[in-house]
């Protein structure tokens, strides 16, 4: 049985300033919600630059408490006028000095389901992650969502085998990974991790990248969003790595049942042998 879902992704340049930013993303918002999309994800930090490439506190203060902040609010009144699920990363401020890199999850009635803070946290030039965020603390939670079961994992955490298995087991269809990813070192792993993830776990994975290279540094921010099937297919093709975009697939989520049952790799785990795996 066909239980298709449309699912988009946006990927966006920034434009100078959070409001403007956030406005962009409210028109993205509405562009999709015209076409029928019923489940949307933003890019890492999206209503930001991506400040890590310097270390200033001044960029402390684009974070907002989570659920309660301004932005959070803004967009469950959007979901619930568009009757969309909303993915949204953001920078969150637990309390002073407590800061998270997290995503929260806004049920197509605008209900708060929860967020997911990153849990892996880089420290290398150009990603000075570990100025602003503690690494998260909330393990790897399954919404339930008017559309299915959606996971959600942050950018550098793509390279952890752990969490992609985590959200598999805890019943995840759709798995959304919002980043700001550069060219050079890690560009070939971009197309190559997040669609062995989907094929490893049998399900769909929603890969999000920004655009354009940022005042604070030379980072160049290649896009190239996509989504990957549970076979580990990029749907339809990727997006431009130049140019902003909208990126809307229909994913159909009974082929994930179809793969499971013809792939099996969940029944063939050996958890009992992988004990070695969580020691220090």
């Amino acid at each position: 049985m066909n239980q298709s879902v449309r699912a988009g992704v946006a990927q966006v340049a920034w434009t100078g300033d959070k409001e403007s930013m956030i406005e962009l993303h409210e028109k993205y918002l509405a562009e999709a919600a015209a076409v029928g999309t019923q489940i949307i994800c933003f890019q890492e930090l999206f209503y930001g630059p991506y400040f890590c490439q310097v270390q200033d506190t001044e960029f402390y203060a684009y974070a907002e408490t989570i659920p309660d902040g301004p932005t959070t609010k803004r967009f469950q009144e959007l979901a619930a006028r568009h009757g969309m699920v909303i993915v949204l990363p953001m920078y969150e401020e637990e309390q002073p000095g407590i800061l998270y890199n997290t995503a929260a999850v806004i049920d197509a009635d605008g209900s708060y389901l929860g967020k997911y803070r990153k849990t892996h946290i880089p420290q290398v030039k150009g990603f000075w992650e570990k100025f602003y965020f503690r690494p998260g603390n909330m393990g790897y939670p399954v919404f339930d969502t008017a559309v299915g079961k959606v996971g959600v994992y942050i950018c550098y955490d793509r390279h952890f085998p752990e969490g992609w298995r985590a959200l598999g087991l805890g019943g995840a269809e759709i798995v959304f990974n919002p980043s700001a990813t550069s060219r050079g070192l890690s560009a070939y792993l971009w197309q190559l991790e997040q669609t062995a993830a989907a094929a490893a776990n049998m399900y769909f994975v929603g890969a999000i990248n920004r655009v354009g290279v940022e005042p604070l540094g030379d980072n160049d921010f290649y896009g190239t969003s996509y989504f990957a099937s549970p076979r580990g297919q990029i749907v339809d093709g990727a997006a431009s790595d130049q140019n902003e975009e909208l990126v809307l697939r229909d994913l159909d989520l009974s082929h994930i049942s179809e793969v499971r049952d013809q792939w099996a790799f969940y029944r063939d785990r050996r958890p009992d042998m992988y004990g070695g795996l969580t020691a220090p």
